[in-house]
Formats: C-alpha cells, sequence, structure tokens
C-alpha cells in the first residue's frame, strides 16, 4: 500500500517541477518502516483484546492451557491499564523526539515493549491479573512515545506537497496490525501453540522490526547516509513558495532559540478544536476497538475462531477506504479544484466522523431489534471503517498549525485523547452489566454518536489550516493579522492535501 505513494506522485504533476527526488526515494522506504512499526505496535496494544477471550474461556479454544476466573470489572481493568501509562509519555515523547531524533525514541519504545510482550503469559501465571495490569501499563509508557515521535519524524520526511498521502498511508499500519492480530489470534489460540503465543508471536515480530529500523533509519534527512541530494533538497525545501513555515527546513537539528510557546498554545482556539476532536475520535475508535469481541461473542453468539476475523473485518475496510480517500483527495487536486485547504480538512474530517456517527445510530437502532448478524457486522464495519477519511482531517492538523511543533501538539493531544481510551472501557462497563442485553449495547451506540457529532461540530467551526503565529515563538517581531491569516489561505487554497 505504501509503495503506491510513488505513482501518486507521479500523478500529481510534481515531476514537472524542477526540484524533485525520485519517484521511489529514501523517504519512500523511511515510510514503509513506519507502516510496519504502527502496525507491529497495534498488534501488541490489541492482542489482549481477542487473548482475554481465550485466556478466561479455555474451552472455546484449547482446554490445554490455564483459564483464568476474570469477571468483567477485571477485563475492563486489563483492557484499560494499558492506557495508564500511554497517556503519561506522550507530551514528553514528543518533546524528546524533537531533541534526540524519532528514530531513537521509536527504536526503544518498540523494542521494550516488545521484550514486555514476551513476559506476558508469565506475569498473568505468576503474579495474577495484577501483575497483568502493571505490565500493560509499563508497555503503555513504552508506546505513548510512539505517536508523538511518528508526528515528529514525518513533518521532517514529508514534502509539503505529499503530507496528507503520506501520513495516511503510514498510519494505516495501525489498521494492518489490528487486522492481522485480531485475524490470527483465535486460531493461535485453537491451535497447539495456545493462547501464550499470541503474545510471544507479537513480541518477536516487534524485536525484528526494531533491529531493522535501527539500521535502516534517520530522524531526518540530512542524518541518513544513503539520500541523493536531489531528494533531500525536495524534501527540506518542498512547498516553501505555499507554505512560509516550511521554509527553513534544511537542518532539522534542534534549535535551542525555538522555546516551546506552552501558554500560547494551550490558549489557541484552532489548537482547542484539534484536541476536542482528537478526543472525541479516540472515544469512538477505541470503543469499538476493545468492545467489538465482547459484543459479538455474547450478543451474536459467535465463537472466538471466528470472533478474530469479523472483529478484524472493519480495519481491513478501514485500510481499504484509506486508499480510497486519498485517491479521492489526490482526483480532486489534479482536477484543479478551487477548494480550500481547510475546506478540504473539515469535509474529511466530516466524513470519518459524521459517517461513523449514522452507521452506530442505526446500529443503536436495529440492536434491540433481533437484527440480522449480517447487517449488524456491515454497520459495525461502516463505523469503524469509515473513520480513515479523519486521517486527512485532523491527524494531519498539527503539521497545519505549527510544523516546527508537531510533535509536541500530538504529544499533548493524544494524551488528552487516550484519557477517553481509557474511559471509554470502563464507562462501557458501568453501562453494560449483563453482556447479553442488547438494550445495554444500544445506549453505548447512541452516546458514542452524539461524541462523533460533537467533536467534528466543534472542528468544523474553530477548526483552522493557517500556521499559527507561536510556530516561530523566537521570531518575537513576527506579527499576525487576519488579513495575513486570511492571504495565506488564499494563497495555498489549490493545495488540498499537504
Amino acid at each position: 500500500m505504501v509503495i503506491g505513494c510513488s505513482n501518486c506522485c507521479s500523478r500529481t504533476g510534481y515531476d514537472s517541477i524542477g526540484n524533485t527526488g525520485p519517484r521511489f526515494g529514501v523517504r519512500h522506504l523511511q515510510c514503509i518502516l513506519v507502516f510496519f512499526g504502527l502496525a507491529v505496535a497495534y498488534a501488541m496494544r490489541v492482542n489482549l483484546s481477542v487473548a482475554i477471550v481465550a485466556m478466561t474461556d479455555c474451552n472455546s479454544t484449547n482446554p490445554d492451557f490455564p483459564e483464568f476466573e476474570w469477571n468483567e470489572s477485571i477485563k475492563s481493568y486489563l483492557l484499560s491499564s494499558f492506557f495508564w501509562g500511554y497517556v503519561v509519555t506522550q507530551v514528553p515523547g514528543g518533546y524528546l523526539s524533537a531533541i534526540f531524533g524519532a528514530k531513537y525514541m521509536l527504536f526503544f519504545g518498540l523494542l521494550i515493549c516488545s521484550c514486555l510482550a514476551l513476559l506476558t503469559p508469565f506475569c498473568a501465571l505468576t503474579g495474577g491479573w495484577k501483575m497483568l495490569v502493571v505490565l500493560r501499563a509499563v508497555q503503555g509508557l513504552c508506546q505513548g512515545v510512539i505517536f508523538p515521535s511518528t508526528h515528529t519524524f514525518l513533518s521532517k520526511w514529508s514534502p509539503a506537497e505529499e503530507r496528507g498521502r503520506l501520513v495516511g498511508y503510514c498510519y494505516s499500519g495501525s489498521q494492518f496490525g489490528t487486522v492481522v492480530m485480531l485475524s490470527v489470534s483465535g486460531f493461535i489460540a485453537s491451535s497447539p501453540l495456545g493462547w501464550p503465543s499470541i503474545f510471544y508471536i507479537s513480541g518477536l515480530a516487534g524485536i525484528l522490526w526494531s533491529l531493522v529500523w535501527f539500521f535502516l533509519c534517520a530522524s531526518t534527512p540530512a542524518q541518513h547516509a544513503t539520500i541523493t541530494p536531489n531528494e533531500r533538497r525536495y524534501i527540506e525545501t518542498s512547498g516553501q513558495l505555499r507554505r512560509a513555515s516550511d521554509a527553513g527546513r534544511e537542518e532539522f537539528a534542534p534549535r535551542p532559540n525555538l522555546r516551546t510557546p506552552w501558554r500560547r498554545i494551550l490558549t489557541s482556539l484552532p489548537f482547542l478544536s484539534l484536541l476536542l476532536a482528537h478526543c472525541a475520535n479516540n472515544w469512538g475508535f477505541w470503543t469499538l476497538l476493545t468492545q467489538i469481541p465482547t459484543f459479538l461473542k455474547n450478543v451474536l453468539g459467535m465463537d472466538i475462531k471466528h470472533n478474530g476475523p469479523l472483529s478484524a473485518l472493519p480495519y481491513l475496510a478501514m485500510i481499504i477506504l484509506t486508499c480510497a480517500f486519498i485517491w479521492l483527495s489526490d482526483l480532486l487536486k489534479r482536477r484543479g479544484s478551487s477548494m480550500s485547504l481547510n475546506f478540504s480538512r473539515k469535509l474529511f474530517n466530516s466524513l470519518g466522523f459524521w459517517l461513523p456517527m449514522l452507521a452506530l445510530i442505526g446500529l443503536g437502532c436495529i440492536t434491540n431489534n433481533g437484527a440480522s448478524a449480517k447487517l449488524v457486522i456491515g454497520l459495525l464495519t461502516l463505523a469503524v471503517a469509515t473513520n480513515s477519511a479523519s486521517y486527512l482531517g485532523f491527524h494531519v492538523n498539527h503539521m497545519d498549525l505549527s510544523p516546527n511543533f508537531a510533535g509536541t501538539l500530538m504529544g499533548i493531544t493524544n494524551c488528552a485523547a487516550n484519557v477517553m481510551s481509557i474511559l471509554a472501557p470502563l464507562i462501557v462497563g458501568l453501562i453494560v452489566k449483563d453482556e447479553t442485553n442488547a438494550s445495554q449495547w444500544q445506549i453505548v451506540f447512541f452516546f458514542t454518536a452524539l461524541v462523533y457529532f460533537i467533536g467534528n461540530f466543534v472542528f468544523i467551526i474553530f477548526g483552522r489550516t493557517s500556521v499559527q503565529s507561536w510556530n516561530n515563538p523566537s521570531s518575537s517581531t513576527q506579527t499576525r493579522t487576519p488579513a495575513a491569516d486570511e492571504d495565506e489561505e488564499t494563497e495555498r487554497a489549490p493545495l488540498i492535501d499537504s
């Protein structure tokens, strides 16, 4: 999927610009590595969502392995404990990746997390659920640096003209990892390998990726040993005529005079609307991610061997729709659409939030009326898959607002958003007292639809794509006026996904 970036570049007309890199260059290799890194990270993040069904009901998989007597309250703690640590390292992850380089933050974060994945069965057997909660929280600490560091990394490696496309392809790796893990976990648990191998396989995959990443990756184009001068020049000078903030990207070494303007960031209305959108997205996404296996088993009566592939279906569809939305964005650009970047971001964000909202409303209406399993699965798939449009919406907006502090902004919003990831399974546990009661699941679906609506509505009203004045805090004499922002927006209007 990521390899297709080279073809996209050749179709958008950028080859006609004198200063371009190769159609398939080092930047694409870096994106492929990010894609698989996020795939491995998400595989380790969601492996417990399916494994916990086998761990608490071995008769449905392989009875030769230990079974745990965990009630729904304990399961909720286990599923949410990952995020207890995950939120802690979000902001530090973005800040440290700008100082030490995103390469090393991603390397150590995934390597340590992978080693802990190998220890998961041992901790569960020797220390019980409490030890497992601690281990998952530490894994969350390790993975907390991943998204902020990825945003820092992509802000250095993605040319402005290709930013939306490359970011979309890279982050679809998270869905790829989810699809693989949810698809195969049930079969692994039912095999002679048993449920412990779910953790062993994902941990070994993470260690392998870490080694490949260490030797083939660099934090910036300037630090990469094999990049051509032409491609490096293309990346570092990309979009200077259309996006003033991207000028001066020739060196990405830390600049001590760029102090993080915390107060101005936290009081910026465009940033706060981005923050709310990210929170709403995570609430909806993680409610579905952590609860689909349980819902399928207890409401639709599907055993885990069929549960895994069905749980993975929405995320497979999400990968496909990610490519479709990127294609649509490129199509609008090629046809010379006059759609502004601001409108484009909000259009795709609306598709990514309000289509899932409609699907969840439909799901809530039919769940309590004995709807067929195929219809329920279709609506669940639609609710998850159409969320992929937000990759061209709020997900890229951190780089729009401030390329210099994109990692820090992602750290802040992802920290707050993943508080929602902690609360979502716990709130579901409070609402759904009887997991076979369709009426209780109906409440969950309606509430999640409301969250999606509010998050996107605020982003439409207050969201912006113009580079904010606090992007260059060291320039004390630099001032911005509404007229200047309007001029910049007009100047960038032809750009659909930068």
